[in-house]
């Protein structure tokens, strides 16, 4: 298994993690199975999503702003309800097929790490390669 750790900058952002993972699925040596990517943050997400116009990527962002207000009241105690609730509706993993040593993404598609209580010092993503 291979870990990403890396640092957030904002309090909400989209990273795009295709090419690490791509670079996991290469150097595992594995040529056909499945590629299991999972973060343990309950406020991060891991999923799929349009990679080419970075303008929806902020739309996404206003959407789940929309859907869980930071300025909300919430009976959670601390002060990130906002950013579980976003977590929970993107989900924390992803499974991708390896096809050829190659993780198998739509021609539109990118593997992202959602950010939704940062600006964080360090994140985590495990990537697990399966033989299949």
């Amino acid at each position: 298994m291979k870990t990403l750790k890396f640092p957030t900058s904002h309090k909400t952002q989209l990273m795009d993690i295709s090419v690490e993972v791509q670079e996991a699925v290469i150097t595992s040596g594995i040529k056909n199975g499945i590629c299991v990517v999972f973060t343990p943050h309950t406020t991060g997400s891991i999923f799929l999503f349009e990679n080419k116009d970075p303008a929806l990527r902020r739309d996404l962002l206003n959407a789940l702003n929309r859907i869980a207000p930071s300025d909300e009241e919430y009976l959670h105690s601390g002060e990130n309800a906002a950013a579980h609730l976003k977590s929970s509706r993107m989900g924390n993993s992803v499974t991708i097929p390896i096809v050829n040593a190659k993780a198998i993404l739509g021609k539109w598609q990118g593997l992202f790490f959602g950010e939704f209580d940062g600006p964080r010092q360090m994140r985590e993503v495990a990537i697990k390669i399966i033989a299949g």
